[in-house]
């Protein structure tokens, strides 16, 4: 689930279960006797690349320049079932090899979410995957729904997600409110909203391949990122090139369980912070961390009691806390930032630190994109979290009634604040959303297993405050003995752009091919 999130479901209107392991058979003529349908017209498109406008050229400028970066779309289907229906335009943009001779192909990135923008993550971030240039043309892309490829939106419906979240107590209220946000959510989203979810973004991959040009997919997905990649393993298995998976994501758990995990994730993270914040002198919150960890939960219940609230009459909350506590935790390089920001809202009730740090991190799901993706084009503000909140909820086919909403809402607050008294009242909300959703897809569940691919490489990070570790053990064990594991034994999430160790390793894996070793580990940096 990474990202800082939220979620809405909606769901997955695909023909799934079945590989599609070619272009071939994959863009096959519908013969009017149940065959497939015809996608030729998607599998045998070109991309036209042209230079990049707006806020991703402004991004690509600041970061390294625009001369390599060029901007393009592939047309994709909104229903592969029914591909006369409708399209979707999804944008894309293009790092150019730096390579003396002919690259061997184009490298996919993912930067996770679901709903990060990658358009304007890699225009940012050109230095951070620079190496990989040297193979690769390196290639992201806005996931359908997300940035700049038609977003979805719910409006102003978080209003009535900060209202509902002290309404534990008030099953029919909440309930009141889950309605409101899912009609919002499909009156703003538009045609797009019911198409959204995994199963259908590993189809756009496949397209975006063929138009690439490239024979295989070669691929590297962080957090969400790492769902997205092994769906497309199971549905295009023969297609599958060097794929890696950093901050590999559950394929198993419901969004009940993801959402719990995360939370005490992050109230570890917490916990790590506070203890390192103890430890250093000038620590706002004392020398005692179990002293530190009491002084959070109060500090954040008594600002959502009595906000700060500015002279334009704009209000900083306990959950604001939350929200900018849920960014800065993936990266320890943010820690005495944070550590600064707390200090100044406790000495002097001052929230402006952490209100810049908030807009700079920007619900970053990889350390060191997330100002890329607060420089990303014009989108619906609340964009990153309507989309996580589709995604996620298409993915999971479990979907709470009225009655064991009213029945439970109680009990699942009690044991969200237990596993986490600063992160669980918000990490609960993505259960509730998913409320009168049409059913998600059973296929990553069901299908997502035992691949016969070449090796896939998978990092996991032991201090990962997004998705544990046991996710890495757990997806490696499902996909197979070809799913090689990468033991990170550092903290923040995700591992390539933190670990030095990681990043050499994963490059040698997709320029050179070098697998690492099984029982391979990175120590703490």
């Amino acid at each position: 689930m990474r990202g800082a999130c939220a979620v809405a479901g909606v769901t997955a209107l695909v023909v799934v279960g079945a590989v599609v392991p070619g272009v071939a058979s994959a863009a096959t003529v519908a013969d009017g006797s149940g065959g497939r349908p015809d996608l030729s017209r998607f599998y045998t498109q070109k991309i036209k690349w042209t230079a990049c406008k707006g806020e991703t050229a402004s991004a690509a400028e600041a970061s390294g320049g625009t001369k390599d970066v060029r901007c393009g779309h592939v047309s994709v289907p909104l229903d592969y079932a029914k591909p006369a229906a409708g399209t979707v335009d999804v944008a894309m943009i293009r790092m150019k090899s730096s390579a003396s001779g002919k690259p061997r192909g184009s490298l996919l990135l993912n930067f996770g979410g679901p709903g990060g923008p990658g358009v304007s993550a890699l225009a940012g971030s050109q230095k951070e995957f620079g190496f990989l240039s040297k193979g690769y043309d390196v290639v992201s892309f806005d996931p359908r729904g997300v940035g700049q490829s038609e977003p979805v939106s719910c409006g102003d419906a978080e209003q009535d997600t900060d209202a509902m979240s002290g309404d534990a107590d008030d099953p029919a209220a909440v309930l009141d409110g889950l309605r409101r946000i899912a009609e919002q959510c499909k009156a703003e989203s538009g045609p797009v909203l019911p198409h959204m979810g995994t199963v259908n973004v590993s189809r756009d991959l496949d397209v975006m391949r063929q138009a690439l040009g490239d024979r295989k997919l070669n691929y590297l997905g962080f957090s969400y990122g790492t769902r997205l990649g092994a769906v497309y393993a199971a549905q295009f298995p023969r297609k599958v090139g060097r794929m890696v998976l950093d901050g590999v994501d559950t394929l198993t758990e419901p969004v009940a369980e993801q959402s719990l995990a995360t939370a005490e994730g992050r109230q570890t993270a917490l916990d790590n912070f506070l203890a390192w914040c103890t430890g250093n002198a000038g620590c706002v919150f004392g020398t005692d961390a179990r002293s530190a960890r009491r002084g959070m939960v109060r500090l954040i219940d008594d600002m959502d009691r009595m906000p700060l609230r500015s002279l334009d009459g704009q209000e900083f909350t306990g959950q604001d806390v939350v929200g900018v506590l849920s960014q800065a935790l993936y990266s320890r390089q943010a820690w005495p930032a944070l550590s600064q920001a707390l200090g100044a809202l406790l000495a002097d009730g001052d929230p402006r630190a952490l209100i810049r740090m908030s807009g700079g991190l920007a619900d970053a799901s990889v350390p060191g994109r997330a100002a890329a993706g607060a420089a990303g084009d014009e989108m619906p503000a609340d964009n990153m979290e309507a989309a996580l909140m589709a995604v996620n909820c298409a993915d999971d086919p479990d979907r709470p009634d009225a009655a064991r909403i009213e029945k439970e809402v109680g009990r699942l607050q009690e044991e969200f604040d237990e596993a986490s008294p600063v992160f669980g009242k918000s990490m609960l909300m993505p259960v509730l959303l998913c409320f009168g959703r049409p059913a998600g897809t059973s296929y990553i569940r069901d299908d997502v297993r035992d691949l016969k691919t070449p090796d896939l490489l998978l990092v996991g990070t032991r201090g990962d405050p997004a998705t544990p570790y046991r996710w890495t053990e757990e997806t490696a064990k499902r996909l197979g003995p070809k799913a090689v594991v990468l033991d990170n034994k550092g903290d923040g999430h995700t591992g390539y752009l933190g670990s030095t160790c990681v990043q050499d390793k994963v490059d040698g894996f997709l320029l050179y091919g070098e697998t690492p070793k099984t029982g391979s580990s990175c120590a703490a940096e």
